[in-house]
């Protein structure tokens, strides 16, 4: 299973050439009370130094999830590369509770050999490391201390690609949940004084591997993933007027989905990927639609004076979330799409914009507006209560990563337009300025494997 799931990624990320990030990750907030993680540097037995550092990547992966706090290298008491090297009362002195061990050796056709072990601390202690201990008056010895571990050959193109792999086997085994270190995120760039000022990007979930999907000279919006991660829908105005487009990120074939006189915009796909939920105002208002993909067959979901937009769907493909006026001012509703029954899910603060329901239904992310500041901040669906994640200027365009542990957006750094990132409890932010142009409509990607 594993063979074919490393299979799957490499197969995936295949066409990525380079390392290069055009988004560089500033950490700007840390993490204090998250769990003390070590992540040893990967000893090279050959003496050659790899093409990536595998350690640096999966203790920066660690890090941004809000839930590790990996040990600087500074204050290591060891660097073993095998588990039955690690000092086990060593790390448990520093409140360590797993250690990542691990080696890298080139091969002569030039692919590497990349072993790794997650040492389980506590568990270690008790079993004296694996080594023969007496247990119900007979000599045992177990390797239960090891919490996972993994050995491939990886190509010097891949290597970065694989230590994200194990960043999400790692993050699976402490916390129980998915990983989303292997998941890419779309955005688009504006660069006013170039020829073609506006592109469509995409690259992995921290910055590396930016690769341009569209350029234009008129303005892209609102990219949307497909639940399989093939496929991008998005607005363009490359014809004066606004444009529904699904494009293959793989082969970059096109289709127009729609174009009816008005607003077409705001594009989100259904949980199962057949249909597209949209905000069209050609009879009058913008109100909510959704399309089915195949057919092109087009249901209208809300009818009201005022303005409903920013649909998206609710993990079940049930329901739909939108920002309306008709209260007003905006706030976050649902519509039930069997029933046609509405509900407003946000009362607190001047005004609410952007929501999407988190992975697991439990939480509402929405742009939240109180004394005059737009923040990210996530609700309760069960207490209501409201709790404000950023602090940062102008936050808009929240958008979950796969297994909710991370919301990538757009905000203000200085007078440009850049992404931030924070953890979903918000203990981690980092911004993500770009080398060139400002960056906006950030939208993370779903599971790739």
């Amino acid at each position: 299973m594993n063979r074919f799931l490393t299979a799957s990624v490499f197969l995936l990320f295949g066409y990525v050439n380079s390392a290069y990030a055009a988004l560089e990750i500033v950490i700007t907030e840390g993490m204090s009370e998250a769990r003390p993680i070590a992540v040893v540097p990967f000893k090279s037995l050959d003496g050659k130094v790899p093409p990536t550092d595998i350690a640096d990547v999966v203790a920066n992966d660690l890090r941004r999830s809000g839930r590790f706090n990996p040990v600087a290298i500074q204050q290591m008491p060891q660097q073993p590369y095998l588990a039955n090297q690690v000092d086990f009362n060593a790390w448990a002195i520093l409140g360590v509770e797993a250690v990542l061990v691990g080696s890298v050796k080139q091969q002569a056709d030039g692919n590497f050999v990349v072993n790794y072990e997650l040492v389980d601390v506590i568990e270690g202690k008790e079993l004296n490391g694996g080594k023969p201990m007496l247990k119900d008056r007979q000599l045992v010895e177990s390797k239960e201390f090891i919490l996972t571990q993994g050995q491939r050959v990886v190509k010097s193109r891949q290597m970065r690609q694989y230590a994200h792999l194990i960043s999400d086997r790692i993050y699976l085994s402490l916390t129980g949940e998915r990983g989303a270190f292997l998941t890419r995120i779309a955005y688009v760039v504006v660069n006013h004084d170039a020829k073609v000022p506006f592109q469509l990007m995409v690259a992995d979930y921290d910055g590396y591997n930016e690769t341009p999907l569209v350029r234009s000279k008129e303005p892209i919006m609102s990219p949307s993933w497909s639940p399989d991660g093939k496929k991008l829908a998005y607005v363009t105005f490359e014809k004066r007027k606004s444009e529904i487009f699904i494009q293959d990120i793989y082969t970059a074939k096109r289709t127009k989905l729609t174009s009816f006189p008005g607003i077409n915009g705001a594009p989100n796909w259904s949980p199962d990927g057949k249909k597209m939920a949209m905000v069209l105002s050609k009879d009058g208002s913008p109100d909510i639609y959704v399309m089915d993909i195949e057919t092109k067959a087009l249901t209208q979901v809300t009818s009201h004076r005022t303005i409903d937009t920013e649909p998206s769907w609710t993990p079940d493909g049930e329901s739909l979330v939108f920002s309306s006026e008709r209260g007003g001012k905006p706030q976050i509703y649902r519509v039930h799409l069997a029933t046609g029954k509405v509900t407003r899910l946000t009362f607190d603060g001047e005004m609410n914009l952007g929501g999407s329901i988190s992975p697991n239904g439990d939480e509402l992310i929405v742009v939240n507006r109180t004394n005059g500041r737009y923040h990210i901040a996530k609700q309760d669906l069960t207490s209501g209560a409201l709790q404000v994640l950023t602090q940062t200027r102008l936050d808009e365009s929240p958008s979950l990563a796969p297994n909710g542990s991370m919301i990538i957006y757009s905000t203000l750094h200085g007078e440009r337009q850049v992404l931030g990132m924070v953890s979903i409890d918000g203990r981690f932010k980092a911004r993500l300025p770009a080398a060139n142009g400002e960056v906006r409509a950030p939208a993370w990607s779903p599971y790739l494997y």
